[in-house]
């Protein structure tokens, strides 16, 4: 095998003339021959015993040269690569220019990873909020922690929205009991749009030991044909109303839901609770802007094949998220209004972002010399076997150490060029 040419084209591609000489493609035909001459019917020869001159003479000589071409070219291409040392990404599209006697010359043309020329990655500004927690935040949080803790309490009163009332019920359909229509003492939250329409409505008034005849009439797209769009009655005793409490927000609260003995000490942890959450996510929304200005400033050449790998993953992504929620890719793509084309079309844009980002950090990686130590990659691993639950050689198994190590270092570049980027303050919105 000979390296005839190695071509440089546009967008990260190149384009390699391959010459395979006479003497190996003559061993390739003889293979050739010998795999398929058992599927050849000679005259006057038994299945798989037909001299090669003879089914040549009888097919022409070329008969096995697309055998010999599929048998020999894997080795071939892959050894050009490896000589021409050549980071290849994604397949070949292969033009076979010459096949005869003399040997048989290939013109393979590839994607290779993108020749990167860095811009400033360091010194950057980007936008970064200042972090304020305003007395309504924690005063949400207090109130989310209350509702957690309410109770129902027995109350002597008509039913209201929003109460609970524990009944019997049983529909008719033409006087007749229908299948499924039937509940008893059952907690119904007036409100809550549990039951069809105008059911729950007609509860509310109703006191406890209270009986009532309430007709409603189930929606035309019913799961059920037999009761689809028909007046229904339903015969509802109501035994007991319950009105949700919820606590009092003071110190006996703070000390059944907390370890902490006083509002004053609960409201503090919960602010500094709320302080570190918004500070994480501005601080990663600052790295995000930093990391997106590098790449804006990196020249490369982004082969296709790179952008539709990374749309595939992201396909692959989202129909597992979709999957796990009982839908699929297709059906989702039809509700946007259009199709898995269009849909992946709609992808590129921010595939290509995300390609370029990738691309850019790792030349960091290279420009930095950054390095990760077998001890960095320990804790990681322990920190993934302790967040998804699992045993840390389970964590190994699945994630090796080449792409631990890959990923550490790509997010200490991201990191470094964080740390380096120079904060300023959003602009002010302009009143209306």
């Amino acid at each position: 095998m000979t390296v005839k040419s190695c071509e440089k084209l546009e967008k990260s591609r190149v384009a390699l003339t391959i010459e395979v000489g006479a003497e190996e493609f003559e061993a390739a035909v003889n293979k050739a021959y010998l795999k398929m001459r058992g599927k050849m019917n000679i005259p006057g020869f038994r299945p798989g015993k037909a001299p090669r001159k003879m089914i040549e003479s009888m097919y022409g000589a070329e008969v096995f040269y697309e055998e010999a071409v599929n048998a020999i070219l894997p080795d071939a291409y892959e050894s050009a690569v490896d000589e021409q040392k050549l980071e290849v990404v994604g397949y070949p599209q292969v033009e076979i220019e010459n096949v005869g006697k003399e040997g048989a010359t290939f013109k393979c043309t590839v994607a290779v990873y993108p020749e990167v020329e860095l811009g400033q990655y360091k010194g950057l500004e980007a936008v970064k909020a200042e972090v304020k927690v305003m007395a309504a935040d924690v005063n949400a949080r207090l109130k989310e922690m209350a509702d957690r803790n309410t109770r129902l309490v027995s109350v002597e009163r008509e039913a209201k929205s929003g109460d609970t009332a524990v009944i019997d019920f049983e529909g008719f359909l033409n006087g007749v009991p229908f299948k499924g229509g039937k509940g008893e003492k059952y907690e119904l939250v007036l409100g809550s749009g549990s039951f069809i329409p105008g059911f729950e409505e007609q509860v509310v008034g109703m006191s406890a030991n209270e009986e009532k005849d309430i007709n409603v009439t189930f929606p035309e797209n019913y799961h059920s044909e037999e009761l689809a769009g028909k007046e229904v009655t339903f015969k509802v005793k109501v035994h007991e109303v319950k009105q949700t409490v919820l606590p009092e927000k003071d110190d006996e609260f703070v000390k059944d839901v907390s370890e902490f003995d006083t509002m004053d000490e609960l409201r503090a942890d919960i602010e500094k609770r709320i302080l570190d959450e918004k500070q994480s996510g501005i601080d990663r929304a600052f790295e995000n802007a930093a990391v997106e200005k590098a790449a804006e400033n990196m020249t490369a050449e982004i082969p296709e094949s790179m952008v539709d790998e990374e749309v595939d993953r992201q396909l692959e992504r989202m129909d597992y998220e979709l999957r796990a929620q009982g839908a699929s890719l297709e059906a989702y793509s039809k509700m946007l209004g259009g199709n898995m084309d269009g849909f992946r079309k709609s992808l590129r844009p921010n595939a290509l972002t995300a390609v370029r980002t990738n691309v850019m950090l790792d030349a960091v990686v290279d420009a930095e010399k950054i390095e990760v130590s077998e001890e960095e990659c320990e804790e990681e691993y322990k920190k993934l076997a302790d967040s998804y639950k699992m045993e840390l050689d389970k964590v190994k198994e699945l994630l090796p150490v080449d792409g631990m190590k890959g990923d550490l270092q790509v997010h200490k570049a991201a990191k470094l060029i964080a740390e380096s980027a120079v904060a300023v303050a959003p602009k002010a919105e302009k009143a209306e």
